[in-house]
C-alpha cells in the first residue's frame, strides 16, 4: 500500500470537471479548458474522496463513540433533517473516468468505475431511500430533471455492477497505473478482493430482503463464498481497503491538530463502559486517562483510569463531568500523529464480521460462526497494534466475549462496532438501524426526536426547488408524502 499522492494540480490543470453545485442540472462547460483528460488521474481524486474522508467526528456521536461538549450536536441528540447530495459529484467523476477509459482505450478502469459508482450510491440511497441513479450524468442527452430509481432498483443494479466489475477485472489483461493509485499499487487482485468483499457488505444490508427472488440475496453470497478462486476476498490486515496518512503535506490524519478533536470532544460513557467490562485493551489505543486518573498516577492500562459521559445528557451535564477530569478525551495520536492511523472504506475484520452473520443466519454452509467471529476480533485487535497472541486469545474466551452468551447477532454486532471507532464512515450505523445491534442510548433527558434514533435524513431543500416534482412523487411512494427521518426505507421493511 502506498501513501497518497495528491493530484489535484494536475486535474485542475487537464479541466477534468470537478463539480460542485448544489443540484444535479447545473454541469457547465468551461470553453477555456480542455474537456479530456486520463482515466489514471481521476481514479486518483476517487480514491481520495472515497477512502481518506470515511473518518467523521459526526458519525462517532451518533453512533455513541464520543460526546460533544461545544454545543447541541444534532448527530449526538439525533435531531437531524436534511442530507447531502455532495456524492453526486463523485459519481459524475466515476462515469468520467469511464468515459475517458474507452477514449483511451484504457478499459479496466471502467471495472473501477463501477465500483466507486457503487459505492457512492450505496452510501446515497443507505442516507435517503429512492434516488435518482439511472439518468445521473445525462445532461447532454436533455435530461435535466433525473427521475427517482426505487432503492430496490438502486441495489438491483450495484449488486450487477460489482459482480461485472470483479469478473471483467479477473479477465482484463491492462493494468492499473501503479503510480496513481495510491491504494493498492495497481495491483489487481487485491482491488477483485475488495470489490467481491464490498460486494458481500450490499448483500449483507439486504439481510431483511432473502425472500426477494429477484436480488436472490442467499444464493449470490454463496457464489462468492463458495468460489473464493474465482471471486477472492480479503484474507488479513493486508488487503484492506484502506489509505495510509503521511506528513506529506496535504495527507495528513484528518484530525491532527484539530483543535475541535483535541478539547471538545470526550468519550460517551456507554462506550468506555462496554469496553471496561469486558476488559478491552483496545480502550487504551481509542481513548486518553482522564485527567484525574494521571493526577492519581494509574497506569494506562488501568481500566480505572478511563471514564465517558452519557451521549444523551443534557449539554450542561455533559460540560459539567468533562470539566471535572473526569471524563476521557479521544487518545491524543489521533490529533497529534500525522498519521495516526489509515483511513477506512472496508476491511478485512468488517468482512469477518459479515461471514459470521450470514453463518448465524444459516445462509452459508463454509466455516462456522464463532471461527469467523475470532477471526473479526483478532483481524481488529492487529489493526490496533495488539499483536500478543495470549492476550487476544484471553479476550476471545471471556464468557462475556463468547457467541453462546446470549443473542449471536447482538454479539456479532457489538463487536463489530467497537473497530469501526473513526472510520468507515457511517457504515456502522447502516448496520445497527438494520439490526438493532448494539442498543444506543436514549435514556437522558437531553436526548431529542421524541428518544428515537432517525431511520433516514429528508431530501436536500435544493432538490425540491431544481427536482421538485421528481423528489415529491419519491417522497410520496415511500413514505405517503412526508420527508421525516424515522419514516422506513424499503431497505430496512
Amino acid at each position: 500500500m502506498k501513501n497518497i499522492i495528491l493530484k489535484l494540480g494536475m486535474i485542475v490543470s487537464l479541466g477534468m470537471f470537478v463539480i460542485s453545485c448544489s443540484d444535479l442540472t447545473e454541469m457547465h462547460d468551461d470553453p477555456n479548458r480542455s474537456s479530456t483528460t486520463v482515466p489514471q488521474l481521476i481514479l486518483t481524486t476517487l480514491e481520495e474522496d472515497g477512502f481518506a474522508n470515511n473518518v467523521s467526528e459526526s458519525s462517532a456521536l451518533a453512533n455513541r463513540y464520543m460526546v460533544y461538549i461545544e454545543n447541541c450536536s444534532s448527530s449526538q441528540y439525533y435531531t437531524w433533517q436534511t442530507g447531502s447530495y455532495d456524492n453526486y459529484d463523485d459519481i459524475k467523476q466515476a462515469i468520467k473516468m469511464s468515459d475517458e477509459a474507452n477514449r483511451t482505450g484504457d478499459t479496466i478502469y471502467n471495472s473501477l468505475s463501477k465500483f466507486f459508482k457503487s459505492y457512492f450510491i450505496i452510501q446515497m440511497t443507505q442516507d435517503f431511500g429512492d434516488l435518482p441513479y439511472s439518468q445521473v450524468g445525462e445532461l447532454e442527452n436533455g435530461i435535466t430533471k433525473p427521475v427517482y430509481d426505487t432503492q430496490k432498483s438502486i441495489y438491483l443494479k450495484v449488486l450487477n455492477d460489482l459482480k461485472s466489475a470483479s469478473d471483467a477485472l479477473a479477465s482484463s489483461s491492462g493494468s492499473i497505473s501503479p503510480d496513481n493509485d495510491v491504494i493498492y499499487g495497481g495491483d489487481k487482485t487485491k482491488w477483485r478482493k475488495l470489490i467481491d468483499s464490498y460486494y458481500l457488505r450490499v448483500l449483507m444490508d439486504l439481510s431483511k430482503k432473502t425472500s426477494d427472488a429477484d436480488l436472490q440475496v442467499v444464493q449470490r453470497f454463496n457464489t462468492i463464498v463458495n468460489n473464493p478462486s474465482q471471486y477472492p476476498i480479503f484474507t488479513s490486515n493486508s488487503d484492506n481497503g484502506d489509505i495510509m496518512y503521511s506528513s506529506q503535506t496535504g495527507n495528513h490524519y484528518p484530525g491532527y491538530y484539530n483543535n475541535d478533536l483535541q478539547c471538545e470532544y470526550y468519550m460517551e460513557k456507554t462506550f468506555v463502559d462496554r469496553l471496561k467490562n469486558l476488559q478491552d485493551p483496545r480502550l487504551f489505543q481509542m481513548a486518553s486517562m482522564t485527567t484525574n486518573a494521571v493526577a492519581k498516577g494509574l497506569s494506562a492500562t488501568d481500566f480505572n483510569a478511563y471514564d465517558g459521559a452519557l451521549g444523551s445528557a443534557p449539554l450542561g451535564d455533559i460540560e459539567v463531568a468533562a470539566s471535572s477530569g473526569d471524563v476521557s478525551i479521544i487518545n491524543s495520536r489521533y490529533f497529534l500523529n500525522v498519521a495516526a492511523e489509515p483511513g477506512v472504506l472496508m476491511n478485512y475484520s468488517e468482512l469477518e464480521f459479515i461471514l459470521a452473520e450470514a453463518s448465524e443466519r444459516g445462509w452459508i454452509s463454509v466455516g462456522t460462526a464463532d471461527s469467523y467471529y475470532k477471526a473479526g476480533i483478532t483481524a481488529s485487535m492487529n489493526f490496533y497494534n495488539i499483536t500478543d497472541a495470549s492476550t487476544i486469545s484471553n479476550y476471545i474466551n471471556q464468557p462475556s466475549v463468547s457467541l453462546t452468551n446470549g443473542d449471536p447477532i447482538e454479539q456479532i454486532m457489538i463487536q463489530k462496532h467497537i473497530p469501526m471507532f473513526m472510520n468507515t464512515w457511517w457504515q456502522i450505523f447502516f448496520d445497527q438501524r438494520r439490526t438493532g445491534y448494539p442498543v444506543y442510548d436514549v435514556s437522558g433527558s437531553g436526548i431529542g426526536n421524541n428518544g428515537m434514533v432517525p431511520k433516514r435524513w429528508m431530501y436536500p431543500s435544493s432538490e425540491y426547488t431544481y427536482n421538485g416534482d421528481n423528489v415529491k412523487a419519491a417522497v410520496a411512494s415511500q413514505f405517503s408524502g412526508t420527508d421525516d427521518i424515522n419514516k422506513v426505507m424499503w431497505v430496512l421493511q
